[in-house]
């Protein structure tokens, strides 16, 4: 089979990446961070996008020079069509449709969540380990928590969702409300290692059947370290590694209460992990004891490709360029999945 070369471009909220693959292979995936969101305690939309029209052509070149190929070798570019912000993503459509249009190479237009869960098809020279279909995906993400059985790579089924937050916003919400700097949710992991997550306890949602909901936990949370720090000002810096603790096991329990849930309602033991949340080792430590106890057989994202890169934009990218499905000129981003 002849190798096929292809860039991925991503750019739906505050990262910038380029990636390039060799058909399922990285051979380099560069991402530029958008520190200018900090001292605002969240994504800026207008000053995400102008960030990304300053990084979009060095990340690019980059990405390229990392490969070690020229712009001539690639077959294909592949570009997030959504979701996402519609202004950060104008900027990625736009510079891979005028790409492709200048280099004469074919175009292909991806989803974002879509790609999180094909990123598990990427291979590497340590790992040819990828999921048999059928296979159940929790993808948790600052803007979407789904359990989603994937069927085929773009056969995927909705079967469990949030019906509010999601869980990546609980994070950075609870880690806001502690006076944590943006982004919250890492710093709660980080915090948590040292920390009793059987400290304190939060009220549980009671969600029927596989859905999720978050926005209880957030006002629980909310309330709690109100009514603490009347008593005591300095309760959160006191008990900083234990609250952490207490708020990393309390979403992580809910996260995986309802995926052993569709575990067993479907029957289904290849149980996968994606979105930036599948960074965090209270999530990731639960998966594998959850496999031992469940006989299950699981699928973490590889270093690297848990937050939003273009190396899954591109092997997304790849699958459907094998399919024939190839973006046109005028299709425009989305910034909702059901817009799709």
């Amino acid at each position: 089979m002849m190798n096929i070369y292809i860039l991925g471009i991503e750019s739906s909220c505050d990262d910038t990446s380029a990636a390039v693959l060799r058909n399922t292979e990285v051979l380099s995936n560069i991402i530029a961070n958008q520190e200018v969101h900090e001292r605002f305690g969240g994504v800026v939309p207008e000053l995400a996008s102008r960030a990304h029209q300053q990084n979009i052509i060095p990340v690019v070149d980059t990405a390229l020079k990392q490969a070690n190929i020229s712009k001539k070798e690639l077959q294909v570019i592949a570009f997030t069509r959504g979701p996402g912000l519609l202004g950060s993503l104008l900027v990625g459509s736009s510079f891979a449709k005028a790409f492709a249009l200048a280099s004469n190479i074919q175009l292909v237009e991806v989803d974002h969540m879509e790609a999180h869960i094909l990123a598990h098809f990427i291979t590497t020279s340590e790992s040819k380990k990828v999921p048999e279909f059928p296979f159940l995906c929790l993808t948790v993400s600052g803007g979407h928590t789904q359990i989603v059985v994937v069927k085929d790579y773009f056969e995927m089924e909705i079967i469990g969702k949030t019906i509010d937050d999601a869980a990546g916003e609980a994070f950075d919400k609870a880690a806001k409300i502690m006076g944590l700097p943006y982004p919250g949710g890492p710093l709660i992991d980080l915090y948590a290692k040292d920390g009793d997550p059987s400290k304190f306890k939060f009220s549980e949602p009671r969600i029927p059947d596989l859905d999720y909901s978050f926005s209880g936990l957030k006002t629980s949370i909310l309330y709690f370290l109100r009514d603490r720090l009347k008593e005591d000002p300095m309760f959160i810096e006191a008990n900083k590694n234990d609250l952490c603790a207490s708020i990393q096991d309390s979403i992580v329990k809910i996260l995986m209460k309802k995926l052993i849930m569709a575990s067993k309602q479907t029957g289904i033991k290849q149980i996968a992990i994606a979105g930036g949340v599948s960074a965090n080792s209270g999530l990731r430590n639960a998966l594998n004891n959850a496999a031992l106890q469940n006989k299950w057989e699981v699928f973490i994202p590889k270093a690297g490709l848990s937050t939003d890169n273009a190396a899954m934009i591109a092997i997304t990218g790849y699958f459907k360029f094998l399919r024939n499905e190839i973006a046109h000129q005028k299709q425009k981003p989305y910034a909702r999945q059901s817009a799709r």
